[in-house]
């Protein structure tokens, strides 16, 4: 599991994490929703590394990422991310792009790093790009390369931010189909996303943040029906 514990996070003065407590379970599908700028995105970076932390504490299985001996490398193979932009290697076909980090970071031979990146690229929906460059892709295939590139390394956890945020709007449901069938394989996942119709119909859990603060959380009904927080039933009344 991923456990978070009274996180904080500054950039210079701005206060952007102020005290995040948060457990998310091996199977479970956490969707994060809130304004630009209430400290979503940050809490995913914070969880995988990429941003260092203030005071608190980031477990992933039982491993403190933000401890002076934790190998990150390593750790990081447990989490695939996926970012608003697609991060592919223009010079390298679709299986070149999905096979690099099994070979790399995982030490597979060419060939099974080929036959990993099949399969995946099968999973998502692209076994019939494999020989295709990225530019070559609609942004939906190319966030779907991102997403197999995730899947390669056989994470246990799936952390996207929000993976839709860069489509145009025909384009988002591809992705959000793929992240709806990783889903219901199991995956453990944390969204940040705005889409409003995913969270409620794919999650177990919804948390809104609110200026760095996570102001309410809980099952999708009970948030987008009976929002606890005047601030959660503004913000919902405003992205409906």
């Amino acid at each position: 599991m991923i456990e978070i514990k009274g996180l904080h996070k500054y950039f210079g003065d701005l206060h952007v994490l102020k005290g995040i407590d948060l457990t998310v379970k091996k199977g479970e599908v956490l969707s994060i929703i809130g304004a630009s700028g209430s400290g979503k995105s940050t809490l995913l970076y914070c969880i995988n590394g990429l941003e260092a932390i203030q005071q608190g504490e980031v477990l992933v299985d039982g491993v403190s990422v933000h401890a002076k001996g934790t190998n990150l490398n390593q750790l990081r193979t447990k989490m695939g991310m996926v970012f608003q932009q697609f991060n592919s290697f223009p010079h390298l076909t679709a299986l070149e792009n999905v096979a690099l980090a099994p070979k790399i970071v995982k030490g597979k031979s060419k060939a099974e790093a080929k036959e990993i990146a099949r399969a995946q690229l099968q999973h998502v929906g692209l076994g019939d790009k494999i020989d295709s460059y990225p530019s070559a892709l609609s942004g939906g295939q190319q966030q779907r390369l991102a997403i197999a590139r995730a899947l390669a390394m056989e994470p246990s956890y799936m952390l996207f931010d929000e993976a839709t945020s860069a489509l145009d709007p025909e384009l988002v449901g591809e992705v959000l189909d793929t992240m709806r069938l990783l889903a219901e394989e199991g995956m453990t996942m944390i969204c940040v996303t705005h889409e409003m119709g995913f969270a409620r119909d794919v999650s177990d859990r919804v948390a809104f943040f609110h200026q760095g603060i996570m102001e309410e959380i809980g099952p999708p009904k009970q948030i987008f029906s009976e929002p606890k927080s005047e601030h959660t039933a503004k913000f919902l009344a405003n992205v409906r």
